[in-house]
């Protein structure tokens, strides 16, 4: 897949996180900062990133809370811990929690950078021999998302890659009303008008290949964003 990895970036020093931003958006990943907790888990729950990486002293959620908070929608995604909190008790926490890696601060930014690389390589190899976490259920489909595969009733369908990152996110959200803003930063990092009508596009397009499946149904409020309804359940 030749989409850059999407890396999550939740740290409240504002220098800090645009240092670790900088390098590693030079290396070819695109990272997305957050300065609280809070901000990040909203973000979790409405993008789709391969990798996050948390301060664990953040303002209104800290960063083992909001690692729980991750783990329990998603146990394979790796989280790296990134903090002052040295102390023995506090890396074997994040590591109960289920943490990738812990780094403490002060740190070398070329040795991270090379820390992210490993993980992120240790990730897409576990991602390619296994379809466990990969696969989304609704009505009666199957979102296949490493393979780019929708089963809709027994038909197959090969989606693009904004295709099934938009599909994503309605199996993830089934029977919630996802705003338009949210789908088009997410996905497209945009929300122009002519983003949004390539948006109305792929949603049309969406609704074709789910057509085989009666139980499953997108529904557009008008001003407001989409809803796919399960009607199965």
């Amino acid at each position: 897949m030749s989409e850059s990895p999407q890396i999550m970036l939740v740290e409240d020093d504002e220098s800090l996180g645009f240092l670790i931003k900088d390098t590693l958006d030079a290396h070819g990943w695109k990272v997305h900062l957050y300065a609280s907790g809070e901000k990040g888990l909203t973000a979790f729950h409405n993008g789709i990133f391969d990798l996050c990486i948390f301060d664990i002293m953040l303002p209104e959620k800290d960063g083992f809370d909001l690692a729980i908070e991750v783990r329990k929608y998603n146990q394979q995604i790796p989280i790296v811990f990134l903090t002052a909190k040295n102390q023995l008790d506090d890396r074997i926490r994040g590591f109960q929690i289920g943490a990738d890696d812990y780094v403490c601060k002060p740190f070398s930014i070329q040795e991270f950078k090379y820390r992210i690389e490993a993980i992120l390589k240790r990730s897409s190899g576990l991602a390619a021999t296994t379809n466990r976490s990969s696969i989304l259920k609704a009505g009666n489909s199957m979102l296949d998302i490493h393979n780019l595969l929708l089963h809709a009733n027994g038909e197959d369908t090969r989606l693009t890659y904004k295709e099934c990152k938009l599909l994503q996110m309605f199996f993830r959200h089934t029977g919630k009303l996802i705003e338009r803003d949210v789908f088009l930063k997410a996905i497209w990092e945009d929300d122009g008008f002519f983003v949004a009508r390539s948006m109305d596009v792929f949603v049309s397009k969406l609704r074709k290949y789910l057509k085989n499946d009666p139980a499953l149904k997108i529904e557009n409020i008008r001003g407001v964003g989409y809803i796919m309804k399960d009607i199965g359940t």
